[in-house]
């Protein structure tokens, strides 16, 4: 049984696992987004949301707090100017993991795991209503008005 056992290990020791989020979380925020295999992005977003959220508020407590977590400078900087006031109304939900598919060389499932809010193409791209759809044929509405429809254009 694993009852209370919440965080996954991935493979390593602890100061192993630890810095290599801290290294993921730092090229997230520096580059947007980033693949990996799909356990170490979920590990990385239980990381890297509450380093987002305390970003919310800059004072120096949080800009240290952060900076032990993520021990990159420019990561640090990165996120309190440029992430933090764009996120600032988002109560939550900072990260999106999208599968990619396997690895070649060992068939592991890979993962894009991106800043929501700095997606591009997503932002870009106009949301337009979905047509309802259904498997069924035409209603039995649609086909009392057709026969109609018929006799109109022909009156023409």
């Amino acid at each position: 049984m694993r009852h209370n056992k919440a965080i996954n290990h991935l493979g390593r020791k602890s100061a192993h696992r630890k810095a290599m989020l801290a290294n993921m979380a730092s090229s997230l925020i520096l580059h947007k987004r980033i693949t990996t295999t799909l356990a170490k992005a979920k590990a990385l977003r239980m990381y890297v949301e509450p380093l987002i959220t305390k970003s919310k508020e800059d004072t120096t407590h949080s800009r240290r707090t952060v900076f032990s977590y993520l021990k990159q400078k420019q990561a640090v900087t990165e996120l309190f100017r440029v992430i933090a006031p764009k996120i600032a109304d988002r109560p939550g939900g900072y990260t999106r993991i999208l599968k990619v598919g396997f690895r070649q060389g060992d068939a592991s499932e890979m993962a894009l795991i991106e800043l929501v809010d700095f997606n591009e193409a997503a932002m870009a791209a106009p949301v337009k209503a979905e047509k309802k759809t259904t498997r069924r044929s035409r209603s039995k509405k649609a086909a009392q008005d057709a026969p109609a429809a018929a006799e109109e254009q022909k009156a023409e």
